[in-house]
């Protein structure tokens, strides 16, 4: 269960970071709201996942789900443009994640 919660969490770190930037220094209420409610949820979750994973592993796999969403929803919607080289340490990025996972 706390890999369920922690992966779920680094989904919502990437919906916070994404709101923070949408939210204009905190000046648009509804990606202020987005933002608050998703840095919560996120921080709880991995508060929660902490109690059985290590500190470590759980904080990088946190990171690197948050990371790896963030830029790819940036290409994909935000117009960071798109490279075959960004899309490969992104795929070597979550390939660590995955790895973390299997020697926990």
């Amino acid at each position: 269960m706390s890999w369920l919660v922690l992966i779920l969490s680094g989904v919502l770190e990437a919906v916070w970071a994404t709101a923070l930037g949408k939210s204009a220094g905190f000046t648009r209420p509804w990606p202020t709201v987005v933002f608050v409610a998703a840095l919560l949820a996120s921080m709880g979750g991995l508060a929660y996942a902490m109690r059985e994973i290590p500190t470590g592993t759980a904080y990088a796999v946190w990171v690197g789900i948050g990371a790896a969403l963030t830029v790819l929803y940036g290409m994909a919607f935000g117009g960071d443009g798109f490279s075959a080289v960004k899309l490969l340490l992104i795929l070597g990025l979550v390939g660590c994640v995955v790895g973390l996972k299997l020697v926990h």
